[in-house]
């Protein structure tokens, strides 16, 4: 039996047929709004369920819950607001309980909002209590302090989903359910990732397979850091490790077009939570999950999971300490099945390997497969230049 999507409900706001077209028409009547990338990916994610059970822009109510208390409503985590911001101007061209237009970064009428709310709450305030910092060198701060000042509330009907690239592997919440009944899987792990799978990641996946049917590989695939590595690059990394190091038939790569926030422990909570929705029965949470720089504890993450109200997430969570080759026992382990010493361990900084890749150097064999190592010295070589 599969595991039920969070709040009970896989929700889909994406129009179809005289719907559809009838919404099209009605749109180009409608007061307007443009909104950012970073928006307009939040849009396809509610439209697809990815987001289940929000049907819609949060309420002034819905976001101090989340922000205090971690909770959508009673019974149902909720980690990070998830708010349609507008100018100033803007928020008072709007009128309450009125239809609103709302165009995509693309400059295409993406979905109408049935607007229930104008509200605004202080951005340092969101900022301290979902990304414990209200620096604007953390990444997401800078995305939440760059965007209006007034959040718009209520449900959307949305007129086309938002195509990215890799199209092909962008199943919805209900695709990726569906694909498991017909592979048979009972028992599905997902693994988050927004960088190519090193031995380390490789690990986790196969210790978590050995108690699943599947495993789906499921890199994020929104808006990301200008300093991360390329979706092109990390897409042939995943590709050429699957070919080469994991079972055909018990895993499967499809990416998840969610914004990265680098929220840590809160994004930890609410990766867990999407990946209920795409059907997945357990998720992976390793060592500094969705972290940036130093703002998080390096298992922040784990911990976070014993503050939720119990129940409120159905997933189950495995939680992976740091896991790197032993050169005592010769094997990849981790700090808590590993009885040597850090001088034993294999671990090279990321901008060590940066540095190697830049120079054409495969890194040591216990740290990535040679594939891999292939395919991001071809992109770090051209960036080099």
């Amino acid at each position: 039996m599969s595991i039920e999507p969070h709040g009970g409900v896989l929700v889909n706001r994406l129009l179809e047929g005289s719907a559809l077209s009838a919404a099209r028409e009605k749109a180009a009547s409608l007061p307007t709004i443009q909104v950012s990338e970073f928006t307009a990916f939040d849009i396809d994610c509610i439209a697809k369920g990815i987001f289940s059970p929000l049907t819609g822009f949060m309420t002034e109510a819905e976001t101090r819950s989340v922000i205090d208390h971690m909770l959508l409503r009673p019974g149902v985590a909720w980690t990070i607001p998830i708010l349609l911001p507008v100018s100033q101007e803007e928020a008072d061209g709007l009128t309450i309980g009125t239809d609103v237009a709302i165009k995509d970064d693309r400059g295409d009428f993406v979905a109408i909002l049935h607007l229930s709310e104008k509200f605004s709450v202080d951005k340092k305030e969101i900022a301290e209590k979902v990304y414990r910092t209200t620096e604007e060198a953390h990444p997401g701060v800078a995305v939440l302090y760059s965007q209006g000042p007034i959040f718009l509330a209520g449900e959307i009907d949305v007129l086309q989903a938002r195509e990215v690239d890799h199209q092909d592997f962008n199943l919805t919440p209900a695709q990726t359910r569906q694909t498991f009944k017909e592979k048979g899987w009972k028992r599905i792990v997902a693994f988050q990732t927004r960088n190519p799978i090193h031995r380390a990641h490789e690990y986790l996946t196969k210790c978590a397979l050995e108690m699943c049917d599947g495993l789906l590989i499921h890199p994020l695939m929104g808006t990301t850091k200008s300093d991360d590595i390329p979706g092109d690059v990390r897409m042939k990394c995943y590709k050429v490790l699957m070919e080469n190091y994991y079972p055909e038939k018990h895993v499967m790569l499809s990416i998840m077009p969610v914004n990265m926030r680098y929220a840590g422990p809160k994004e930890a909570v609410m990766h867990a939570l999407i990946r209920q929705n795409y059907g997945c029965t357990h998720f992976i949470v390793g060592r500094d999950h969705a972290g940036v720089g130093n703002y998080y504890g390096t298992y922040d993450a784990h911990y976070i999971f014993d503050e939720l109200e119990e129940g409120s997430l159905k997933i189950n969570l495995l939680f992976f300490d740091h896991s790197f080759f032993s050169n005592k026992t010769k094997t990849m382990a981790s700090t808590k099945t590993c009885p040597g010493t850090n001088e034993d361990h294999v671990f090279l900084s990321g901008t060590k390997v940066r540095e190697m890749l830049q120079r054409g150097e495969r890194p040591p064999e216990e740290f990535t497969r040679p594939e891999v190592a292939d395919v991001l010295i071809e992109w770090a070589t051209k960036e080099a230049k």
